[in-house]
């Protein structure tokens, strides 16, 4: 089932991500963590794509498992930055034989070794680039797409970041799913301006739990988030007074209280990125919706 239909009922939910284990080895572990998660009864789960495909078959494969036998409405991740189209539509047509019906449409970053001239001659560049190929050539595939509160690093100004997003969205994005954020405000204006731009369709506040400093600095090198500096005190005060334990709590009450102001504004649903760690996503959502 497209998600943008389950979406239409007005419906409140919670949804989830997860990105694959670069072991096969840890896939046990990491489906134990999507079955405890299950409880939640999220509306959807997505699971990330490596730069370029790199670990496409292991997605292909752990996204069947997820929608087929844990029941799961499952979005795989698909990026597109100097692919081919015949790739492409081989995973696109291997989603669809196994009953996925979703995907988030993204640019991503090629792997390391690409040849630039593997770049240049792909006629995928941007995001906008896959969502209008799907979207032509498997109409049946609900398309999800990103959007960004403080703006893309890569854009040229917030103006042109959400003229990119309408790009998505009027190309045949269903929906947009924001990347993380810790101050709620930062959403609510990207949303306010989102509308004022003529984009209508609903954008899915992304929330992350801090579980660990080393956390803050690995959100700051891929997103640049703004970090709020009473949050930042906060989380440096529980790691003097009690280490990665007091953190963890500290993190988690955060994006709890971020997810009940969302939720009590009347926004119908936040996207949780997960980590893959279900103890702190339970304890996050416990009694967050009726």
């Amino acid at each position: 089932m497209k998600i943008a239909d389950k979406l239409a009922t007005g419906c409140r939910f919670v949804s989830v991500e997860y990105f694959p284990p670069k072991e096969r080895q840890d896939w046990p572990a990491f489906f134990k963590v999507v079955e405890r998660l299950a409880s939640l009864n999220p509306l959807f789960a997505s699971v990330t794509y490596g730069a370029g495909g790199s670990n496409q078959d292991a997605t292909l494969e752990i996204v069947t498992q997820m929608q087929q036998q844990l029941g799961l409405e499952t979005m795989a991740h698909l990026t597109c930055v100097g692919a081919q189209a015949g790739r492409l539509n081989r995973f696109l047509d291997d989603l669809s034989k196994v009953g996925i019906q979703n995907i988030l449409a993204l640019r991503g970053d090629p792997p390391l070794e690409t040849p630039v001239e593997q770049l240049t001659e792909s006629p995928f560049h941007f995001a906008s680039d896959l969502v209008s190929f799907v979207s032509q050539s498997h109409p049946q595939m609900g398309v999800a797409v990103a959007a960004y509160p403080e703006t893309h690093p890569e854009a040229i100004s917030p103006e042109s970041d959400l003229g990119y997003l309408k790009l998505k969205m009027d190309l045949g994005g269903d929906f947009a799913v924001t990347q993380l954020f810790f101050d709620n405000q930062l959403y609510f204006d990207f949303v306010k301006r989102a509308r004022e731009r003529g984009i209508t369709k609903l954008i899915i506040p992304g929330i992350l739990p801090v579980l660990n400093l080393k956390m803050i600095e690995r959100i700051k090198q891929l997103s640049g988030a703004f970090i709020p500096p009473d949050f930042m005190a906060a989380l440096e005060a529980a790691d003097q007074r009690g280490g990665a334990a007091e953190v963890r709590k500290v993190g988690v009450a955060h994006a709890r209280k971020q997810a009940e102001e969302l939720l009590a504004s009347g926004v119908q649903g936040v996207h949780l990125y997960t980590f893959n760690k279900a103890e702190a996503i339970l304890e996050l959502t416990e009694g967050l919706l009726p």
